[in-house]
C-alpha cells in the first residue's frame, strides 16, 4: 500500500490564532511513522536563542515573518528577513536573534533518533546514568546536546537558571 500526501496544517491560519504575544513553537510535525521534524517557530522583538550546536542534524530554516540575523561561531552575521532559507550545517555553531518587529521561521530536519539506553563501555561500570532533566526545555521538551544550556535551540525558551 502507498502512503498518501495530506495537508498538516495552512501557517497563515496557525500565525493568525496565535496570540500577538505567543513564542515559541506555535506547531510542530507529530505524525506517527515520520522521518522528518519540523517547527513553526516564533520569537517575539528582541529575543534571542542563545549560541548552541547541532551535533547530529543538518537543519534547513526558513524565514516566514519578521526579520533578524543569525551569527555563527566564527562571528560572522547574517541577516534574515521574509523569504530568506538558510542551511544550518550540523556542527554549525550559531545563535539566533530576532529584530524589532520579531521572527517567525520553519526548520525542518530529519528527525531526531529517540534516546535509548546504552550498554557500559567496560567491566565493572556500575550506577546511574547522570540525570538530564535540567536540559529538558520547559517549553517543548527538547533535550538539549549543550550540557549548561540558556536556551533551547527549538524554540527559543530560556533554560530555568541553575
Amino acid at each position: 500500500m502507498n502512503a498518501a500526501p495530506w495537508i498538516l496544517a495552512r501557517i497563515a491560519g496557525l500565525l493568525a490564532a496565535a496570540a500577538p504575544g505567543e513564542r515559541g513553537a506555535l506547531w510542530h510535525l507529530a505524525e506517527p511513522g515520520r522521518e522528518l521534524d519540523a517547527n513553526l517557530v516564533r520569537l517575539p522583538p528582541g529575543a534571542e536563542v542563545g549560541e548552541h550546536q547541532e551535533d547530529v542534524l543538518d537543519v534547513l530554516l526558513v524565514v516566514l515573518e519578521g526579520a533578524g540575523s543569525v551569527r555563527a561561531g566564527d562571528g560572522q552575521a547574517l541577516d534574515l528577513a521574509a523569504g530568506a532559507v538558510l542551511w544550518l550545517p550540523r556542527t554549525s555553531r550559531r545563535a539566533l536573534a530576532a529584530g524589532p518587529d520579531g521572527l517567525t521561521y520553519l526548520t525542518v530536519h530529519r528527525r531526531r533518533p529517540g534516546l535509548a539506553i546504552k550498554p557500559s563501555g567496560g567491566a565493572g561500570d556500575g550506577g546511574e546514568g547522570p540525570c538530564m532533566l535540567d536540559r529538558v526545555c520547559p517549553e517543548c521538551g527538547r533535550l538539549s546536546q549543550d550540557p549548561a544550556p540558556v536556551f533551547c535551540s527549538r524554540c527559543g525558551e530560556r533554560f530555568p537558571e541553575r
